[in-house]
């Protein structure tokens, strides 16, 4: 199998002002590229070749690992986000978020504060168990809640090539502008 790496549903200025045409050319078509490519290189000629890429993930280490992870980690990013996202997520998800969490606005403070405080790179997770519990979750490096046996439902990217060009090292105003993009259709269709 190869894997190829999906067009974007929107141009790579339609997230502006929260992420940058700039950022998303680097970071979806330079560094996701580049992970797909090594993914396929890693892969060739190997009992991974054939595997959908969450089975590789679940299954795989060192270098395959972080390609296979990272490559799946982007897709999932970007395809959360929408020029016409922002708001806040309704039905079942509104619920568990406002049981579990408190409030909307309490949920968005613990979220920012978990990428916040990852020391490093990675990634913050929103992810479900078999249940519906939610849970927040950093993860360092490639690291995925797939990993876990959980089921993700939303990611912020914490990787300082996500947010440099447009914030620097301002971390806490990037992740709070991307709720202005995150398109709760799609996640609340994945809980």
């Amino acid at each position: 199998m190869i894997y190829t790496q999906p067009e974007l549903p929107y141009a790579a200025d339609a997230l502006e002002p929260a992420i940058s045409r700039k950022t998303v050319e680097f970071h979806y078509g330079k560094h996701e590229k580049a992970y797909i490519d090594n993914l396929n290189s890693l892969i060739e000629g190997t009992e991974y070749e054939d595997m959908e890429l969450e089975e590789i993930i679940r299954h795989s280490d060192g270098a395959l690992f972080n390609n296979a992870s990272q490559a799946w980690n982007h897709i999932f990013y970007f395809f959360s986000l929408s020029p016409d996202g922002g708001g806040e997520p309704t039905g079942d998800l509104r619920r568990q978020i406002d049981e579990q969490f408190g409030s909307f606005e309490d949920f968005k403070k613990a979220f920012v504060q978990a990428g916040v405080s990852l020391f490093g790179s990675g990634w913050v997770w929103l992810s479900k168990d078999l249940d519906g519990k939610l849970f927040i979750t950093q993860g360092s490096n490639a690291e995925s809640p797939l990993k876990q046996e959980l089921t993700p439902l939303l990611t912020f990217d914490v990787w300082e090539h996500a947010y440099y060009l447009d914030y620097q090292n301002r971390r806490a105003d990037a992740l709070n502008a991307l709720w202005k993009v995150v398109d709760w259709d799609v996640v609340e269709g994945r809980y």
